[in-house]
Parts: structure tokens; C-alpha cells; sequence
């Protein structure tokens, strides 16, 4: 085997380098990319965001370009393919109230965890879903990923839950806000009270407010009103998008690998056709000679 490597090392070294050039070329030449989004469907609307992207889906495989021209996609045939699966989280799936017991009476209906992950019945109780894009070459995020997301925020029945629901967080907010002002109204006048040092008044107010809990209210509200302010946040839109990694290079199972694989399949060739050789050559000598 050394002799021959020496031997053969020019023919060797060229198939290397014509399998790493080469390998090159065809991973250059691949133009598949990944958009990703990650995204949460707001008011119940899981089962809508499903079907708009299949309706997405279905207008791509029809190479549908004037629908998706009309919803503000530039380049409708560079899109391959769209789909939307959830984000797996076993918490998304019970209430916070008897978490364990609520767990094993889902394990025991679907028999076991992995039919509950995967049962696409439950995919409306997660909270996060991923939309995935196949792109033939690179995408920016004003021409072909906000179209998308706007067509999904296009709802007049969503668009009228999602005014009625941020009204009733803002009056919750306020009302709570109100709540605390009060709040800070008695413990001012407890305050005032003490700092006079009317033995008295202390007593009365002792005896009348249990200052422990009342400080306790106000930090709870205000927790409630930190919570409320942040779901006003994430509320202001059908599907509110929390995050997204876009053009991500795709390769296939050994695409990505081509440059390493072509060399050796190169030289695994060249060796196994020179063996050949040598071995029938050593065969025919046998049979002449018999």
C-alpha cells in the first residue's frame, strides 16, 4: 500500500485537489436557505394561523405569483415551501393548579408522553409556534417576511377581539393603578398618625388595619399590574412575532460535507480500479498458465 501511494502520490495529490474544488463548487452552488420565525397567535387563534399558512402553502405549490404579489411578497417564486408546527412545552399543556396530577391523567389517556407532544389536537394549548420558510436564495425582511406576517395579522373578527381586549387590559390597569393610590392614601395617613405620636390614634389604627396585609395587597397588585403592562405588550397584534433568524444556509444530509467526502471517494476509486486491474492481471496469468 506505501509503494503505492508513492508511486501514484501525483495522481493521489490531483484527484485530492480536483475533490475539494469541486466539492466547493457544488456547495457554493447550492442556494437553499432557512427563514425561521418564531411567533405567538393571540385570542385563540391557533387554529387560524394553521390555516392561513396552509393557504400560503397551497398558493406556493400552485406557483400562485398574482396572490402572492397582492399580498405584498416581491418575489413569489423564490419561496419553495412554508409550514408551521408548534413549540413543544409539557407546561404549556396543564395549569399551574395541580400540575403532576393533571400530567399523568393526560400520560395515561394518550398513552404516554410523546403521543401528547406530538398529537396536533393539542398544538392550540402552546403558547410559541415556529414558521418555517425554504428560500432559492437570500430573503430580507421588509420584502418577503413582513408581507407574511401582515396577511396573518389580517383578520376584521381578530382585529375587533384584539381593540376589545387591549380596552379591557388598559381599564384593568387603571383600576388596579387606582387601587394602589388608595392604598398609599391609608398607609400615608397611618404615617401621619405615628409621626404625631397619638398614642390613641396609634391603637385605633393597630386594631383597624392589619398593615402586614395591606403592604402585601400592594405588592401583589402591583406584580398584577407589572403582568397586565406586559400582556398589553404581546397583545397589540393576532400573531405577535417574539423572534426570528433568517437566511440560514440548507444543506442536504451530505451536501454540507461534500468537500471532505469527494476527495476520499476520489482516491477510493483510483485505488479500487488500480487493484482491479492488478488482480485480473494476476487472474489471466493463472489461467494461461493452466
Amino acid at each position: 500500500m506505501i509503494r503505492f501511494f508513492v508511486k501514484n502520490a501525483i495522481v493521489v495529490v490531483v484527484l485530492v485537489v480536483v475533490g475539494v474544488v469541486v466539492g466547493k463548487y457544488l456547495q457554493k452552488s447550492n442556494n437553499s436557505y432557512d427563514q425561521k420565525i418564531i411567533v405567538v397567535p393571540n385570542f385563540k387563534s391557533t387554529e387560524y394561523l394553521y390555516s392561513k399558512i396552509d393557504l400560503l402553502g397551497s398558493k406556493i405549490a400552485l406557483q400562485d405569483t398574482l396572490f402572492l404579489k397582492s399580498i405584498g411578497i416581491q418575489n413569489p417564486l423564490q419561496i419553495a415551501s412554508i409550514s408551521v408546527e408548534p413549540i413543544v412545552n409539557v407546561n404549556d399543556l396543564i395549569n399551574e393548579k395541580d400540575k403532576e396530577f393533571q400530567l399523568l391523567n393526560l400520560m395515561e389517556a394518550n398513552e404516554g408522553l410523546k403521543s401528547i407532544v406530538k398529537d396536533t389536537t393539542l398544538r392550540k394549548y402552546y403558547n410559541f409556534h415556529s414558521i418555517k420558510i425554504n428560500t432559492n436564495g437570500v430573503v430580507s425582511s421588509k420584502n418577503m417576511i413582513d408581507p407574511i406576517l401582515n396577511f396573518l395579522n389580517k383578520s376584521s373578527y381578530y382585529d375587533a377581539f384584539k381593540k376589545i381586549n387591549l380596552q379591557n387590559i388598559q381599564n384593568q390597569i387603571k383600576i388596579k393603578e387606582a387601587t394602589i393610590i388608595q392604598i398609599d392614601g391609608i398607609l400615608n395617613q397611618f404615617s401621619v398618625a405615628t409621626s404625631q405620636s397619638a398614642n390613641q390614634k396609634l391603637v385605633y389604627y393597630n386594631e383597624n388595619i392589619d398593615l402586614d396585609k395591606v403592604i402585601k395587597t400592594k405588592d401583589s397588585i402591583s406584580d398584577q399590574i407589572g403582568l397586565l403592562k406586559l400582556k398589553l405588550y404581546s397583545a397589540d397584534k393576532i400573531i405577535k412575532e417574539s423572534g426570528m433568524v433568517l437566511n440560514t444556509k440548507k444543506y442536504k444530509s451530505i451536501q454540507g460535507k461534500l468537500i471532505y467526502l469527494l476527495p476520499l471517494v476520489l482516491v477510493g476509486l483510483f485505488i479500487f480500479i488500480n487493484f482491479f486491474i492488478s488482480f485480473y492481471k494476476k487472474q489471466s496469468v493463472k489461467a494461461q498458465e493452466i
